[in-house]
């Protein structure tokens, strides 16, 4: 097996930044997206890629012999936290490990290629697909129209979800779809939006009491796939990408929350 190619932690948060708006989301994103622990300087021979900063994770990643390890959901959310309890433990697995901590939420979530919103609506097989959904005043989400209808059973299918069945499903709307859009992870409020823009289906990472009626009133088709399962699309897609342009080995590290 030829022997991976080797990177530094600088380097590879270039290449990072190369695509992915690092510093175009600082006001309206509260993770510190890029790189969070460093490792010692020392290179880098294979990226993990993982939806959560949690310690498991961190264990397969170094089981793995990973250097570096990508998430979608960081340690540092726009405060200052006290280093004990649960964070001194990952951190100082990290370090134990001389693994680097990289982090990269709405600038994955929103890009036009790599994002979870744009694989899913890729998955779906949208075309005439176009930026949807409000976040802080950002459009991070898209929507399109199928080439042809589609129901919810149809579209679930399209989607697989990692194999896994998704957590909720508001069948409230036509039985065949003709347009979708798409919002991954915690989305459910922008059900909203997709109604007042007349999609007819909407698809989700979590579930949301507070927007049951919306989609019963509003007369929408909803599926919420899984916060988790949701947000695997873009991980999957950057690490292809590493592998593709910097011959880097990589893999990723499943570690579904079932939510």
């Amino acid at each position: 097996m030829p022997v991976s190619a080797e990177f530094t932690t600088a380097k590879l948060d270039a290449f990072f930044r190369s695509f992915l708006e690092i510093e175009g989301f600082t006001k309206d994103d509260n993770s510190l997206n890029g790189i969070q622990v460093d490792n010692d300087g020392a290179p880098v021979r294979k990226i993990a890629f993982g939806v959560d900063a949690s310690l498991e994770t961190f264990q397969q990643a170094a089981a793995a012999g990973a250097g570096m390890l990508f998430v979608h959901h960081g340690m540092f959310w726009g405060a200052s936290a006290r280093i004990a309890g649960n964070l001194r433990h990952r951190i100082k697995f990290l370090l134990d490990s001389n693994i680097c901590l990289y982090a990269a939420h709405l600038p994955l979530d929103q890009h036009p290629k790599f994002g979870n919103n744009a694989v899913l609506a890729q998955l779906l097989g949208l075309e005439n697909i176009e930026p949807f959904g409000g976040y802080s005043g950002r459009k991070i989400g898209y929507k399109g129209t199928f080439p042809k209808p589609v129901t919810i059973e149809e579209a679930v299918k399209k989607i697989n979800f990692m194999g896994r069945p998704p957590t909720g499903i508001f069948p409230f709307g036509k039985k065949e779809n003709t347009s979708a859009a798409v919002m991954s992870g915690g989305g459910a409020s922008n059900v909203r939006d997709a109604i007042e823009e007349g999609v007819d289906l909407f698809v989700t990472g979590e579930s949301a009491h507070q927007v049951y009626h919306d989609c019963l009133e509003g007369k929408i088709n909803m599926i919420a796939g899984g916060h988790y399962s949701t947000e695997v699309w873009g991980l999957r897609a950057v690490m292809q990408h590493c592998v593709g342009e910097l011959g880097i080995n990589a893999e990723f590290v499943d570690v579904p929350t079932g939510l």
